[in-house]
């Protein structure tokens, strides 16, 4: 739980017991719903983070609306822009190890997340992250209904893969935007949640992997897809013996696809 929902939620608790004593104890029902929404708002599960060298991870749970190449200055890059919904978990992580270049905040407008032009026009709360020869840029933007950016590290703090850095309030959306080389593994419309906590996802979910690249390790291809029963499906390739059966079926099918200098039997 992040601090922050106990700071709205006590209150309207307060508020609940004292309605219900001055006035009705039915009359305490709409503070009370309000204080569990908060609360729930600001869950923060655990995380099973990967160890793959090369992969990044989402910032945060929540809807693929951008999979695309853009160009900043003479650069071209990919950007993955996922959009957080009121009813996703909204604690951001670290896509990658490494240390944090530079933070710069922009002030800007409350356009709907979903809106492409957010991008550039929302406000919004940008990092860039080197390390293990890997550069990404995380952005946090505010949306329609998210009037505020949390951001706990500073420049030249280490961060770890997966590792909790903040949170934006109420509807948002988050990008990451990686070197052009970078091979995506999600696309526009998958769901890409770091772990299941009750409801159709179950528990015990890697952290969605959204893109690999190259660090100096074995090349990976992580296969990510949306079942029909709304499971979040994440097979590695090492993992086919100790999954259940319909995620062995997808790991074959992985591999079936991955490129010939990959298969061991080509080489």
């Amino acid at each position: 739980m992040v601090r922050d929902g106990y700071l709205y939620a006590l209150p309207l608790i307060a508020v609940a017991v004292l309605v219900g004593w001055l006035t009705h104890p039915a009359w305490a029902i709409i503070p009370v719903l309000l204080a569990a929404f908060f609360l729930w708002f600001f869950r923060d599960p655990e995380r099973v983070v990967p160890q793959e060298p090369g992969a990044v991870v989402s910032p945060g749970d929540g809807k693929v609306t951008d999979v695309s190449a853009l160009t900043v200055g003479s650069e071209k890059q990919m950007r993955v822009s996922i959009f957080l919904s009121v009813f996703d978990v909204h604690v951001n992580r670290s896509p990658i190890a490494g240390v944090i270049g530079d933070i710069c905040y922009r002030r800007g407008k409350f356009l709907n997340a979903m809106n492409q032009v957010s991008a550039e026009q929302n406000e919004q709360n940008i990092v860039t992250l080197e390390g293990d020869g890997q550069k990404v840029i995380f952005k946090q933007i505010a949306g329609l209904l998210a009037r505020r950016i949390v951001f706990y590290p500073k420049v030249g703090d280490r961060l770890e893969r997966g590792q909790r850095v903040g949170l934006i309030k109420f509807g948002s959306r988050v990008d990451v935007v990686l070197d052009a080389s970078a091979r995506m593994n999600v696309k526009i419309g998958d769901r890409v949640v770091t772990s299941g906590e009750g409801g159709v996802f179950p528990p015990g979910l890697p952290v969605g992997v959204v893109a690999a690249m190259d660090a100096g390790g074995p090349r990976i291809e992580p296969y990510v897809e949306l079942s029909q029963t709304g499971y979040l499906l994440v097979v590695d390739y090492g993992l086919s013996r100790s999954l259940p059966q319909p995620l062995q079926a997808l790991t074959k099918a992985s591999k079936r696809k991955a490129p010939a200098e990959d298969d061991p039997a080509t080489r």
